[in-house]
């Protein structure tokens, strides 16, 4: 049940990253890492210290970053670019477009700090727009993990991956609850909780709210069933279906805007397959502000309370 997830430790997504990438290149020597003068807060330094001459400081010039690295694959290198999730896609969208995904170039490009849970630095650094961004360049493969140990395996299993990825983590604490050390799968949906009621599918921090909400509705005598999309890209269709099949609604939860991001590829399986009653948490066509990141999540309408009331509606408009 849900109640029995357990959080073993409180730790940073970037953190995992950081722990992932070293293992990484401990595996592969074709692993290199690239920084836009931010080696500190993309937790880069035990990689730094362990293969120096596989580290390249571009400075603050993220599109030259891109371009770097896009040349590096030609000669079997595998490169990790590394910055703010705003300045690793809105800042560098064309310079992604041509030179990384039209000619499908093995860069993996790795942004933290995203979303409101950014918090102080403002709107200006909280992309909300970028799981669109790059969900929609074609072959890109599109990763949002939920806590730090898979954010660890997830860096770990990117590179050997072939092919361009967007790995989306944040900057906070958060609730660590996944297993350690654990295998993971791109492209597969890991159910969490197994319900009849509703369906929540949730990514990134969003993942333990949605626990936090499920353990609520549980608590009011719903079945609720929980499933982490930490891969958006390629999404796992069958896995989606299963469950609305089963539950018949859904609520989908994310800390990007409603448009464009998981509830859109959620809503677009359901409509060709099994349309439903969808409600939507994320941010709703707005930019976001300066302050601290629950109390943004829960002024945006991104916390348990929200994502309760929505299965509650979705739950009312079956039929």
């Amino acid at each position: 049940m849900v109640k029995d997830i357990q959080v073993l430790n409180e730790k940073e997504t970037r953190a995992g990253f950081g722990e992932g990438i070293l293992e990484a290149g401990r595996k592969n020597p074709n692993v290199v890492a690239l920084t836009a003068d931010l080696l500190g807060s993309m937790k880069l330094n035990a990689f730094i210290k362990e293969f120096p001459d596989r580290f390249v400081q571009c400075g603050i010039a993220e599109a030259n970053m891109i371009g770097i690295a896009a040349g590096l694959t030609i000669g079997g290198k595998i490169p990790y670019t590394t910055t703010f999730a705003n300045f690793s896609t809105g800042r560098v969208y064309d310079q992604i477009r041509q030179s990384v995904a039209y000619s499908g170039k093995n860069v993996k490009i790795c942004a933290s700090h995203a979303g409101l849970t950014l918090g102080e630095d403002g709107a200006t650094h909280q992309i909300l727009e970028d799981i669109g961004l790059m969900k929609m360049l074609p072959g890109m493969t599109v990763i949002v993990p939920c806590d730090f140990n898979q954010t660890k395996a997830a860096t770990m299993a990117i590179a050997d991956h072939e092919g361009p990825v967007y790995l989306r983590f944040g900057r906070p604490k958060w609730p660590n609850f996944t297993p350690e050390n654990q295998k993971f799968e791109i492209g597969k949906a890991q159910v969490l909780n197994e319900g009849n009621d509703i369906s929540i599918f949730a990514c990134g921090h969003l993942v333990w709210i949605a626990i936090e909400a499920g353990r609520i509705l549980e608590e009011k005598g719903y079945s609720v069933e929980i499933i982490n999309i930490h891969t958006i890209k390629p999404l796992d269709e069958a896995a989606v279906i299963r469950s609305i099949t089963k539950t018949g609604c859904a609520v989908t939860a994310e800390e990007h805007n409603v448009l464009g991001g998981l509830g859109d590829s959620i809503a677009q399986v359901a409509s060709r397959n099994h349309p439903i009653p969808i409600e939507y948490v994320g941010t709703n066509d707005t930019f976001g502000e300066s302050g601290k990141p629950l109390e943004l999540l829960t002024k945006y309408g991104l916390d348990a309370a929200h994502i309760v009331a929505a299965a509650e509606k979705a739950m009312s408009r079956k039929k």
